[in-house]
Formats: C-alpha cells, structure tokens, sequence
C-alpha cells in the first residue's frame, strides 16, 4: 500500500510507524512543512494509560519516550493567596520538540521517508498514493480542499496565549490572579529539567481592559511577567515557539467533523476534532486515532471499510471526552460565577469542571454535591481498608449496617 501522511505531528508521524510495523512493504512518506529542525510549541501531556498502549505497539519507542519525560501528579490550584493541594494520577510531559524527534528518528529506521520543509496545499500535490492522511493540524488544508467532510469550527470567547517559561513547575499549577481589568490566569506544568509550559487565559474583557489588543508579544510578555511575578520568582516568560514564529494571543478553535473519510482521504488528529488544552488530552487523542487508523487499515483489505471501523470506533471512544473538554472549557468562560466563592469551594468546583450539572446547578450547590461525592468517596476507602479487620472481628459472619455504624 502506499500512504502519504501530510503533516509531520505526533499523528502523522505515528501511523507512519505503526503502518511499517504491522507490514515493511508498506510504502510511507510524511511531508512535514517545517524543517527538521523547528517544532511549534512547548510540552505536550500524557497519562498512564497512552503510555501503556504505546509500549504494546513499540516498547522500542515507547521507553524513550517515557525517559525523556517529566512526571508529576499533583495539582495545585493558587487563588485568593491559597493553595489547594489535589493528588492525582501520574502524568508525563515531554517537549514537543523531544517527542516529534523520537518519532521522526523511529519512523526513519524502519524504512519511513520524511520530507522536511515540504509543505502540501492539495492532494494533487501529492505523488500517487492509496491512502491519504490529512495530519495537518486545526488549520488543516487537506480537509479543507480534499472534500465534504462538512466541517464545524466554533470558537471560544476567552483569549489565551500559549508560551513558555525558564521556571520549572514540579506539578500542574493553575494560578489565578487578579487585575484592575479582570482575573488572569495559567495553565502551567514543566515538561523537562530546565522549562515548563504556561499558557495564559483571561475573558475578553480583560484582554482589551489591560490593552493586549494593541501589543506585540514582546510587548505584552513584561505585562505577564508582572502580572505572575509572584509565581514566577524573577523567572522570565518565553515567546518564541520554536519554530521561527512567535507566540499569538488566540481564541482557542473546537473543530468537528461528522464525516472523517473522503475517497482516499482520512483525517486524524487536530484535523479531525480537538479538545481544549484545559483538559491536556490533545496529544493522546491524536496518537490513539493513529493506533486506531493502522489497525483497521491492517485488518481491511478495502479502504473504505476501513475508514468506516475507524471513524466509527473512534467517535465513540471520544465522545465522552470531547464533552468533557467543552464543558471544561466554559467552565473557564464563566469563570466570574465561581471566582468569588471560598478558596476550599472554589477548589472542589474548578475539579468538577468537566461535569454539566456544574453549569446548570449554582456554585454552592454544586460545591455541597462535591463536597458530599468526596465523603463518600472517603468513607468507602475507609471501608474497603478496614474490612479485613472487620472480618477477623466478626469472623464469617458479614457485619451489619448497624456494625457500620457502630464502627
């Protein structure tokens, strides 16, 4: 089969490799527009379990992937001079620049050609392929001229601007500060020994009220620094992105599609849909759809099948995630109903984010919901932990609801 992936990110550069795993006849070219050595952007994020899926299609890259990352658990959240501490699972990071070099390297030594600084507009500017995988990002121009894939593109009210600092942040932190104009607030994780991402968010209000509209970002990155002087300790904000280009304040795209498939063009990734970075699910949504894509092409000798199991599979594995990330993101839009709530509330309530009964339900009552869900979260871990000294005391015999209560 001969596959021409346009676009050299994580998606593109993955399905290259999965595809000459599962069949080294397999002809496979990427064509990545910037060079080889320029990568938009910071760090990027993962969990436990994409790590686990990508040691059961390539331990090889997959353990220089997980040795180049940077872990951490916590969440911390700083608002009204506090800080509410949330344990959580463990979490990766790695540069975006690290992961595409570990990718395009393996993509190369099992027979993947990958053209750098070769930038596709059309699938006639393609040689003859197969199967064409449109890897190109939100702003993709293959779905946007290969066909009907009647594409919704809706964007976000708040403004943000995603940079990097020389700080590094040993867990998640999200720092929320107030200004004459408004609240501002960051996203911020290391994602290696020496930097870490932060992304900067605030309503439109805001944004126009502190005069950002009218700077450049060399001009508004003094502003921040000052904004999160306390946060930052004399630790400097960084714009450039890598790439040659400098970060930009944006309003943040959710793309969907309801069909993923045209005659022999397939979307994966940012191309196909995106979940907003509150979320941190970006980059493993793009490789799970590249898993999923090689699989059903491995396993359909007819294309369009193919495309069918995976746009079909991978909808509804994402459904749930993708609300999520909707919800999360207006949670954020609507930060002024929750700012203003106690420390311990506002913590309980900027967790719950995903949930849309938040939305709908005031503050406080979400807030009792919450604080009611984690007692009885509690009390069944206390349970669950007791129970083997509960049965030695009773013996056989299954303790009561009074027992329970008793104890």
């Amino acid at each position: 089969m001969k596959i021409a992936c346009v676009g050299g990110g994580p998606a593109g550069l993955y399905l290259s490799m999965l595809m000459k795993l599962r069949d080294p006849e397999h002809d496979v070219v990427v064509f990545e527009r910037n060079e080889n050595n320029s990568a938009s952007g910071w760090g990027v994020t993962f969990g436990q379990g994409l790590l686990r899926r990508l040691y059961d299609q390539d331990p090889d890259s997959a353990r220089e992937i997980e040795g180049a990352a940077f872990l951490w658990s916590d969440q911390v959240t700083h608002i009204h001079g506090q800080q509410l501490v949330a344990p959580g699972s463990k979490a990766y990071n790695i540069t975006r620049r690290r992961l595409l070099d570990i990718l395009a390297n393996r993509a190369l030594d099992l027979g993947v050609r990958v053209e750098y600084g070769h930038e596709i507009a059309s699938v006639e500017e393609l040689p003859e392929a197969d199967v064409v995988i449109a890897s190109d990002g939100v702003n993709s121009r293959i779905r946007q001229e290969a066909g009907n894939f009647q594409t919704h593109d809706v964007s976000g009210s708040n403004k943000y601007i995603w940079l990097g600092t020389d700080k590094v942040f040993e867990q998640f932190n999200f720092l929320f500060v107030p200004t004459e104009s408004g609240w501002v607030w960051a996203h911020t994780y290391g994602i290696d020994s020496s930097s870490s991402t932060f992304i900067v968010e605030c309503a439109p209000e805001t944004w126009h009220g502190l005069g950002f509209a009218a700077m450049s970002t060399y001009e508004a990155l003094p502003i921040l620094e000052g904004i999160f002087k306390e946060h930052l300790s004399g630790y400097r904000l960084i714009g450039d992105l890598g790439d040659g280009t400098k970060a930009r304040w944006l309003n943040f795209r959710t793309i969907s599609n309801p069909r993923w498939h045209s005659g022999k063009v397939v979307l994966v990734g940012d191309s196909a849909h995106t979940a907003h970075f509150a979320i941190g699910m970006g980059t493993t949504l793009a490789i799970e759809d590249a898993i999923v894509l090689a699989d059903s092409l491995h396993n359909h000798s007819n294309t369009e099948l193919a495309f069918q199991s995976y746009e079909q599979q991978r909808k509804a594995e994402m459904l749930t995630t993708l609300t999520e990330a909707r919800w999360s993101a207006r949670w954020f839009e609507n930060l002024s109903r929750y700012i203003d709530r106690r420390p311990q509330q506002f913590g309980a309530l900027i967790h719950a984010r995903r949930s849309p009964l938040i939305a709908l339900l005031p503050p406080i009552v979400s807030y009792l919901l919450c604080a009611g869900a984690n007692r009885m979260t509690f009390l069944d871990g206390v349970r669950h932990r007791v129970g083997p000294t509960v049965k030695m005391i009773y013996g056989r015999r299954k303790p009561t609801l009074s027992q329970w209560d008793a104890s």
